[in-house]
């Protein structure tokens, strides 16, 4: 077996599956497109779902890729066994409905030990196979040179993940040695598929034959499919010699460079071994996922970001390292991925500066965390107690990021434990509450045959016509093909001819009216999708009889269509514009157009600010001043990217794209339907800009007329202010609203003055009302209309003076109780404790609160309470 190198194995393997006319597909983002069941592209199928439930036919039913994909349902294995990963690649090989077992176990045998391929030994290579299913070890004897009794039956061995497509699966797996066991020999999980190291799993070929009902049970498939995966990272560890994934070349450049940060070694101890593998990992993932768009933030796939890069500066830390550490591999997997990941080549700039600013964060946290804990420790101590809650902990964790290991070890440090269960039980209800927020679709639907078989071709001529005759040449109603539908019904038509636009890329479908030659109208087109095979899909309320074979006309309404096509034309304006002032990393995260405004998502790290978003506005709207025209050409991808055309994210392309380009200011790639010429667009108005999750904010915005509206409503809505601050003209509204500001300043400020005189007098009248409880000087009053800040400032001025060890106040106000202690230092040596204190007193307002020793406060709801919790106070110092 020749020793290859990572980029050589995944190479062999693509060009091994185009051999076998495979189309070879470009990695899917790990931000998954349209998907809200997936956080990650978890696996190589997931891109591909659309394939297997029927809803899009692929050109080409032989698919072959390298996917990178993410898992973290398991983090803390990462760096403690030898192969788990948070950002793994699948080598797959698929099969819609074309070829089955025979082929596909052939190829794999082929590729595997075909010396002109990979070439294993095939005494190496083993088996295993779903017991029930018998053709398959079968083929597998049929293999030149495959040792029969390497054939393991396996009842894991059947793919399954709820409703939809399942079926057996066989696994390969390699033979490492016996140097490699690490178990006894005689132990009931040394063989192939057991919990060994012996017998490494290399590759999955799952066989998709059947559907999972939603009843439990299991009907064969409409068309068979292949699904396969191969690891490559532990491809390469077999190829390498190597005992674990991390001494491959995917990992020891990076591993190497940490080394020059610290002056551990690689290989000195378990424990720092620990360190350098978990840092390898999760700077790849973290590396890759903002290169596609995600961003670190305190929800969703950004948490998990977060939390791979905190996890990675505090093994970093464990090894000695200081200062910034990510940021400096960054560039070693650009060398080792670039090659064939050449978007962490572009991106590194910008992933570079995202990682700078969260590292800078999180060593900012772990000195407010510090602080916290220090806190804490003086409160427990106070209080007696030698135990961190759960509850708190956790809320260390996940509010604040300081890891669950830090607080750990300051505790012990400090004589404290942590409640490491009830940290544990706070976790498990997070990442219920995340499941819960998740959409539960499933994560491949049930297959249906219905719509895949109408293969009658549909040409498109929207781009140009809004009319035209088209002869009805499928017809879908009560989920049943038919040849003809009455009035009253909802019916599905395929035309071999449509001017109507198919919802696709955020744009909405056009709709309109099917009529007969007199322009009678028969239907009324509601909706129009793309159906699996690419046609129009024609969602339609009937009006007269229709029949397959007729002509008919169709009329798309025209007045939509041009509202839609300005805010389409408007968005690709709004995109450049985005880069020209945020920067380049600013890229579509999606978009939504309709007839009555645009809706532009995008990813940007930072806020947007008033003066950014008024020069983009600025910059669409002169776009639209100098009248550019916009002129759309199909070419291929490669021309089309020569230009300079942006593709949107996560989208893949054919061979034959449509290049949008206006005025050679915005150049995008884009199968939709736009304005001839800028001007079209008339005006264009930014309504709202906000942030709507992790790393990503949203631009809604107005054209034409619905943009002349909205600034109508503006002025008119200025004109009413300026009546009411009692001006004449419009323009003079900011110089009368910043006069009337002043005033209002001067007015507060006299109050406040007037407000600390009152409190003034009534404290020294307050102060005189001192008793004596158990050798304590103690005020315990109600100070009726007072807010807790006006209790703050009383407590203020008595910490001033002598007037007394302890002070109780409680006012009620706007129907809400406050409660305040103040104690002094003799009075704490007495053991009396404003926390404790104000705990006792609290229920008896229906409230609750805390605080230190020498000042408490609480509120409450129960006014009728405030003598009972006055007195309970002075019984309670007795």
């Amino acid at each position: 077996m020749t020793t290859l190198n990572s980029a050589q194995i995944r190479e062999k393997y693509l060009q091994f599956f185009a051999q076998k006319q495979h189309d070879i597909v470009e990695s899917a983002s790990l931000v998954p497109v349209n998907d809200p069941t997936l956080l990650w592209i978890n696996a190589g199928v997931a891109p591909l779902k659309k394939y297997f439930d029927g809803t899009e036919v692929p050109k080409n039913p032989r698919i072959a890729n390298s996917q990178k994909c993410i898992r973290t349902n398991d983090i803390e294995n990462v760096g403690v066994t030898a192969r788990h990963h948070t950002l793994f690649e699948m080598l797959g090989n698929w099969s819609i409905g074309d070829y089955f077992k025979e082929e596909v176990i052939a190829w794999a045998w082929e590729f595997l030990t075909d010396k002109q391929w990979l070439g294993f030994d095939p005494e190496l290579l083993y088996a295993t196979y779903y017991p029930e299913d018998t053709e398959t070890p079968e083929i597998w004897k049929k293999q030149p040179n495959f040792n029969p009794t390497h054939l393991v039956p396996f009842e894991d061995n059947f793919w399954d993940i709820g409703v939809g497509p399942c079926g057996p699966c066989t696994e390969i797996f390699y033979d490492r040695g016996i140097e490699f066991l690490d178990i006894p020999q005689d132990d009931p999980e040394h063989y192939p598929g057991g919990e060994n190291e012996r017998y490494l799993e290399i590759w999955n070929l799952v066989f998709s034959e059947f559907n999972h009902m939603p009843d439990g049970t299991y009907e064969p498939l409409p068309r068979k499919n292949i699904d396969t995966g191969m690891g490559l990272e532990r491809v390469t560890s077999v190829i390498q010699g190597t005992k674990t994934n991390f001494e491959t070349d995917l990992f020891m450049p990076i591993i190497r460079q940490i080394e020059t940060l610290t002056r551990v070694k690689y290989g000195d101890s378990v424990a720092t071994d620990t360190s350098f593998k978990v840092i390898a990992d999760h700077i790849r993932a973290v590396t890759f996922a903002i290169g596609d768009g995600a961003l670190p933030s305190n929800e969703g796939r950004g948490y998990i970001l977060r939390r791979l890069i905190r996890r990675s500066v505090m093994h970093a830390q464990k090894l000695g390292v200081t200062g910034k550490c990510l940021t400096q591999l960054v560039p070693i997997i650009a060398d080792i991925m670039g090659g064939f990941y050449p978007e962490v080549v572009s991106n590194q700039d910008f992933i570079v500066k995202v990682l700078g600013t969260e590292e800078d964060k999180f060593h900012e946290t772990l000195q407010g965390g510090e602080a916290l804990l220090n806190d804490l420790f003086n409160a427990l101590q106070e209080n007696g107690e030698t135990i961190i809650a759960g509850k708190q902990a956790f809320k260390l964790y996940d509010t604040f990021g300081f890891p669950l290991e830090l607080t750990q070890e300051y505790a012990q440090e400090k004589g404290f434990t942590v409640d490491v269960d009830g940290f544990d039980a706070e976790m498990t209800k997070q990442r219920e509450r995340a499941r819960s927020a998740r959409q539960t679709t499933e994560s491949m639907g049930v297959q249906s045959d219905l719509l895949t078989k109408i293969t009658q071709a549909s040409q498109f001529v929207g781009y140009t016509q809004t009319q035209e005759t088209g002869i009805l040449v499928a017809l879908v109603s009560n989920e049943e093909m038919v040849d003809n539908v009455s009035a009253g019904q909802k019916a599905v038509l395929f035309f071999d001819k449509t001017p109507f636009y198919a919802e696709m890329g955020g744009q909405v479908s056009d709709t309109g009216v099917v009529c007969d030659e007199n322009g009678d109208v028969l239907a009324t087109v509601t909706q129009v999708k793309k159906a699996p095979n690419g046609q129009g899909m024609h969602m339609v309320d009937v009006v007269k009889p229709l029949v397959v074979g007729q002509t008919y006309k169709l009329i798309v309404d025209e007045s939509k269509r041009r509202a839609i096509v300005n805010n389409h034309t408007a968005t690709h304006l709004l995109h450049q514009a985005l880069k020209d002032v945020l920067g380049t990393h600013a890229n579509q995260a999606g978009s939504f157009v309709n007839e009555d405004y645009l809706r532009f998502d995008f990813t940007h790290f930072g806020q947007v600010t008033k003066e950014e978003l008024a020069k983009m506005e600025q910059i669409v709207n002169e776009k639209i001043w100098e009248a550019l025209p916009v002129v759309t050409i199909e070419t291929d991808i490669e021309t089309a990217r020569g230009m300079g055309a942006m593709a949107l994210f996560g989208e893949k392309y054919g061979d034959v794209v449509r290049v949008v380009n206006i005025g050679d200011y915005s150049i995008e790639l884009c199968g939709g339907v736009h304005a001839d010429n800028t001007q079209n667009i008339g005006l264009f108005k930014i309504v709202s800009e906000s942030g709507i999750g992790a790393g990503t904010r949203r631009i809604e915005a107005l054209t034409s007329k619905a943009a002349y509206i909205a600034m109508k409503q503006f002025e008119e809505t200025l004109q009413t202010v300026a009546h009411s601050v009692k001006v004449a003209n419009v323009f003079d509204v900011p110089q009368r609203v910043d006069h009337l500001n002043q005033e209002l300043k001067v007015t507060s400020q006299q109050l406040d003055s007037l407000k600390a005189k009152l409190l003034n007098q009534e404290s020294s009248t307050l102060f005189n009302d001192v008793e004596n409880v158990n050798d304590l000087r103690v005020i315990a009053v109600n100070t009726p209309e007072k807010d807790m800040n006006d209790l703050r400032g009383l407590a203020d001025t008595w910490k001033q003076g002598d007037y007394s060890d302890v002070m109780v106040l409680a006012s009620a106000k706007d129907g809400k109780v406050s409660l305040l202690v103040a104690v002094n230092a003799l009075a704490n040596d007495k053991g009396i404790k404003a926390g404790d204190l104000i705990k006792q007193i609290a229920p008896l307002v229906a409230g609750g609160g805390g605080g230190r020793a020498d000042m408490a406060q609480a509120g409450g709801k129960d006014a009728s309470g405030i003598p009972n919790a006055l007195a309970k106070a002075k019984e309670l110092m007795a």
